[in-house]
């Protein structure tokens, strides 16, 4: 047997609202391996349903789960400053 995942033809739902940008009749639904896929064609918004139909969505990318292009560089119109404690401001001692 083949391990090519078996995919529907993608169908338009009529009446449906994009979450995203509000369009009617614009999203469209299929089915990959008896998971329900929606994507609007008007903007992008893609998206997976669970079993009970609610929307799963992607995780958002953020600093910490996006992995950087290219290694950040040293400016070296920076420099570092280091703070010396001034003497004249010590506690007295008694």
């Amino acid at each position: 047997m083949s391990d090519v995942p078996k995919m529907s033809k993608k169908r338009f739902i009529a009446g449906a609202v994009c979450p995203a940008c509000s369009e009617l009749d614009k999203i469209q639904m299929w089915d990959e391996d008896g998971v329900p896929h929606r994507e609007c064609v008007a903007c992008g918004y893609a998206d997976t349903l669970d079993e009970r139909g609610n929307s799963v969505p992607r995780e958002l990318a953020t600093r910490v789960n996006v992995s950087a292009l290219k290694p950040k560089t040293a400016d070296p119109k920076v420099q570092a400053v280091q703070f010396f404690p001034n003497p004249k401001l010590k506690k007295p001692t008694e």
